[in-house]
C-alpha cells in the first residue's frame, strides 16, 4: 500500500480517506492510475459528478456504495452501472437497515478494496459474474440467521467468495482463533485466502501450469473431504513448519497454495507500506548484516522472491521485538522456511507472468 498525496494542499492522504484532514476536499481513489484524487464538485451536479484533481480535472462518478459509506472509490470512464473496479463484484450484501450489519459490511469493504488495490497493481485477470457468469469472482457477504440457527461459514466454491459477517466480530474472531489454533486471523487475511482459491482456478488449472504446481505444492486430486475431516480429527503434523507456512495449508494443496498465495500479498503489500515510510533496519548488534535491510524498492515489481524474502525478515523480526515490547503478539507469527520460499518463488512466477504480459 502506497502513502498518497492531496493535490489541493501536499497534505498526505491514506487509502480510506474520504476527505483531505488539511484542506477538507473530497477524496477518492482512481483504480485505474492506482492514485488517490482530490474532487471538487462538477457544476451543477454536486451530488453525481465530481472533478478529480489527479485526472486532468476529468469529471467522474463516485462508486454507489458510497451512499453508505462503504466505498471511496470513483468509477471507471464511461461507466454505466454505477459500481467501481471492486464493488462491481459484490453479490449479496447484509441487511443495511440493520446498523450492526451494516457496519460490520463496511468492515468487510475496507478490507476488500485493500485486496483489490493488489490485485489492480498486478492487473491479475478479474472477471465478475457478469463477464462471466459460471465463473466470475464474486463476493457474498452474509449473517447468520438467528431464526434459523443457520451459520454462515467462510469459502470459496467456483468464483463464489462467501464472508460470515461474524469475522466482523472482533470478540468472535479471536474466539474462533483461539478454538482453531491459529497465531493470525484477520478479514483482510480471509479475503486475501479465499481470492488464493479462485486464482489456482484461473491461473494454474485454466493457465496450463497445473503439473507444475503440483510439483511444488503436491496432488490437489486428494480427496479434499477426507483430508478436511482428517485435519481437524489429528491435527498439523509435528514437522509442519518445515514444509508449510500454517498449520492450515498442511491440510490439502488446495489450502497450501491459498495460504501460500495470501501470504505472498501479506508480505509484497506490508513492505510497499514500509517503503514508503523508508523504513530501514540496522540492528547495534548485527555485525555480519544478516537482521539489516533498507526499503527502498518497489515489492510490486521484484524480479525475484529472494529479494523480497531478504527484506521481509529482518523488517518482521523488528516489528516483532517491537510488539513483544508492548506486550503484544508478534505483527508476522510465521517461519518461512526454504520449503515455503520455494512455494512463494511459484506464486511470485505466476503473478509476476501476468503482470509482465502487461493486460489480464
Amino acid at each position: 500500500m502506497k502513502l498518497f498525496v492531496c493535490q489541493s494542499c501536499g497534505n498526505v492522504l491514506y487509502f480510506e480517506n474520504r476527505a483531505c484532514g488539511r484542506c477538507g476536499h473530497r477524496v477518492a481513489f482512481l483504480p485505474e492510475k492506482e492514485t488517490m484524487s482530490a474532487l471538487e464538485p462538477d457544476g451543477e451536479a454536486r451530488a453525481v459528478s465530481w472533478t478529480t484533481l489527479a485526472d486532468e480535472g476529468r469529471g467522474r462518478m463516485l462508486c454507489r456504495n458510497a451512499e453508505y459509506d462503504a466505498c471511496n472509490w470513483l468509477t471507471d470512464p464511461g461507466d454505466t452501472n454505477g459500481y467501481c473496479r471492486a464493488c462491481r463484484h459484490n453479490g449479496m450484501v447484509p441487511d443495511l437497515s440493520d446498523p450492526a450489519q451494516l457496519a460490520g459490511w463496511r468492515e468487510l469493504e475496507v478490507a476488500k478494496h485493500r485486496l483489490f488495490y493488489s490485485l489492480i497493481r498486478w492487473k491479475l485477470p478479474l472477471q465478475n459474474r457478469q463477464d462471466n457468469p459460471e465463473h466470475g469472482l464474486i463476493f457474498n457477504f452474509l449473517a447468520d440467521d438467528p431464526n434459523s440457527g443457520q451459520r454462515i461459514m467462510t469459502g470459496h466454491d467456483n468464483g463464489l467468495v462467501t464472508i460470515a459477517l461474524t469475522e466482523t466480530d472482533g470478540i468472535e474472531r479471536e474466539r474462533r482463533r483461539l478454538e482453531m489454533g491459529e497465531p493470525y486471523r484477520t478479514l483482510l487475511g480471509h479475503f486475501r485466502h479465499e481470492v488464493g482459491h479462485y486464482f489456482w482456478d484461473v491461473l494454474v488449472r485454466a493457465g496450463g501450469k497445473l503439473d507444475a504446481c503440483r510439483a511444488v505444492f503436491g496432488d490437489d486430486s486428494a480427496d479434499y473431504g477426507q483430508a478436511l475431516q482428517r485435519h481437524y480429527a489429528e491435527g498439523a503434523p509435528p514437522d509442519w513448519q518445515q514444509n508449510y507456512v500454517s498449520a492450515y495449508a498442511t491440510t490439502h494443496p488446495w489450502e497450501d497454495f491459498a495460504e501460500t498465495w495470501a501470504h505472498y500479498l501479506h508480505i509484497v503489500d506490508t513492505l510497499e507500506m514500509a517503503s514508503e515510510f523508508g523504513m530501514e533496519v540496522r540492528p547495534r548488534v548485527d555485525r555480519d548484516g544478516e537482521l539489516s535491510t533498507r526499503l527502498r524498492f518497489n515489492p510490486y515489481e521484484a524480479r525475484d522472491v529472494q529479494t523480497l524474502v531478504d527484506a521481509w525478515l529482518p523488517f518482521t523480526f523488528a516489528l516483532n521485538s517491537v510488539n513483544r515490547a508492548m506486550g503484544m503478539r508478534d505483527l508476522y507469527p510465521f517461519i518461512l522456511s526454504q520449503a515455503v520460499v520455494a512455494k512463494l518463488d511459484f506464486i511470485h512466477a505466476l503473478v509476476r507472468g501476468v503482470a509482465k504480459a502487461g493486460k489480464p
